[in-house]
């Protein structure tokens, strides 16, 4: 940088300009930067919170709205029902299914119809009732377990060789109701007159929430005991991908004489609802990063101004050397940026690593956006630039000889 020639007032003799090249600019920076480290730690630190904070919840609403997605995709893309318009659904639906490429899991859901018998988890009902309660009974086929993708808090499910044994497995609602927590010493259950013996307790379902709170019992028993004809529904689990095809197929591997009696829902295509639930995610994410980020521009702005006051008596000494306005302003403008650029490359660093660290506590796969680290070291220098755009103006708009006698 070179100064303008001017003269000298008194004398009026030429004075050499004023030089200052970008060299000694950097050096100065650097100077400035350096000898003070605990001011420079806490000027940087804005920026360090603020990038971290940024690319961090980008990175993790990045990481989350995929999981989001894949969930929506693995679960819901997968989901088959057949329902007959009239009459019911053979109990051997479950081997008709399974035979066809691309069906996981499928198994007959039906409600019994146990003729208003009540359940209780004790052999004397109570006069008034009170152990008694109105549970609801489904019949199921052993592949329904994994059509609905049940889970097990305690027990097993029952399987084919049990369908004429009367056993059950309860929901955790039916369980809490009926005081049931363990299956170690087979409790039994009483639904009306009729004992079965309680071998699961169910800790969650995926698909068919109605079975949360209801008692499981075998289709064999349910047609045994209650005079069940036939399912009112198969629940079917596909391959991903697969879910139109078997909706096509199902009707006709059920009903081969009359296949349009039964109603099928299949997963509809769900690429914008994909896209809006990932475009909340990452907006949302993005707000909290941005709010994150502006409180390390203010906390730099502030640093800033406050290591200006106390570089007061500097200020007017350099001033009264022939150092121009702008290069002191130059001067502490460069400071503000390199605290915010080498702050926004620590920041990159601390949100990578948390990225990395969330998703490996849970299992997910981390996914970042490539330009993302790359430029967040680059919006750092910027918001240090811009945060100290007034702190670096200040000093360059006071006198030489104001700042000497501030600072002596």
């Amino acid at each position: 940088m070179t100064a303008p020639e001017v003269t000298s007032a008194r004398t009026g003799e030429r004075l050499k300009p004023s030089r200052f090249s970008l060299k000694d600019l950097l050096g100065e920076a650097t100077a400035g930067v350096l000898a003070r480290p605990a001011r420079a730690i806490l000027t940087a630190l804005g920026t360090v919170l603020g990038v971290a904070a940024l690319v961090s919840t980008m990175g993790l609403a990045k990481t989350a709205g995929n999981q989001i997605v894949t969930r929506f995709d693995e679960l819901s893309a997968t989901d088959v029902k057949v329902t007959p318009n009239r009459g019911t659904l053979p109990f051997d639906s479950e081997n008709r299914l399974t035979r066809l490429n691309g069906v996981r899991a499928a198994g007959t859901v039906t409600e019994v119809d146990v003729k208003g018998a009540l359940t209780s988890s004790v052999p004397l009902n109570d006069p008034l009732g009170i152990n008694e309660l109105p549970i609801t009974v489904q019949a199921l086929s052993p592949g329904a377990f994994g059509a609905v993708r049940a889970s097990l808090r305690t027990g097993r499910f029952f399987d084919a060789s049990q369908d004429d044994l009367q056993v059950a497995v309860l929901g955790p609602g039916a369980a809490t109701d009926l005081r049931v927590n363990r299956v170690d010493q087979q409790p039994a259950i009483f639904i009306g007159d009729q004992t079965f013996v309680v071998i699961g307790i169910l800790k969650d379902v995926e698909r068919r929430s109605e079975l949360l709170d209801a008692i499981l019992i075998p289709n064999g028993v349910a047609k045994a005991l209650y005079g069940t004809a036939g399912a009112s529904s198969v629940q079917i689990d596909t391959d991903v991908g697969a879910a139109r095809l078997i909706g096509r197929q199902a009707p006709i591997a059920l009903a081969p004489n009359n296949p349009k009696r039964l109603a099928v829902e299949v997963p509809p295509q769900n690429e914008v609802v994909k896209t809006q639930v990932e475009g909340d995610v990452n907006a949302l994410f993005l707000l909290l990063g941005g709010v994150s980020l502006l409180i390390g521009a203010l906390g730099i702005a502030n640093v800033t101004l406050v290591s200006v006051l106390e570089r007061v008596g500097e200020i007017g000494l350099r001033r009264a050397v022939g150092a121009a306005r702008r290069h002191i302003a130059a001067q502490f403008l460069l400071e503000s940026t390199m605290l915010g650029f080498f702050g926004g490359l620590i920041g990159t660093t601390l949100a990578v690593i948390t990225i990395v660290a969330v998703a490996k506590a849970k299992s997910w796969v981390p996914v970042l956006d490539p330009w993302l680290p790359l430029a967040a070291p680059f919006a750092g220098a910027l918001i240090g630039l811009v945060s100290g755009v007034y702190p670096s103006w200040r000093p360059a708009s006071v006198e030489p000889i104001a700042a000497l006698r501030s600072g002596l």
